[in-house]
C-alpha cells in the first residue's frame, strides 16, 4: 500500500470514528412537572371562616 493510500484510508477511518462519537451524543431532556399552590387558597378559606365566625359570634355570644 502507498503511502497516500495509507493516508486516506486514515483520513476515512478517523472520519468514520468522528461521525459514530457524533451520532452516540447524549440527548438531555429536561421535563418540570406543573406545580401546584394550594397554601394560598387554604389561607383565603381560612380568613373567610374567621371573619364568618366572628360575625356568628357578635350575633350570639353565648354559642360556646
Amino acid at each position: 500500500m502507498s503511502r497516500t493510500k495509507r493516508r486516506t484510508v486514515a483520513a476515512l477511518g478517523l472520519m468514520a470514528a468522528a461521525i459514530g462519537a457524533a451520532a452516540c451524543t447524549p440527548t438531555v431532556r429536561l421535563q418540570v412537572d406543573p406545580i401546584t399552590i394550594n397554601a394560598r387558597l387554604d389561607a383565603d378559606i381560612r380568613v373567610r371562616l374567621d371573619r364568618e365566625l366572628q360575625n356568628l359570634l357578635a350575633e350570639n355570644p353565648n354559642l360556646f
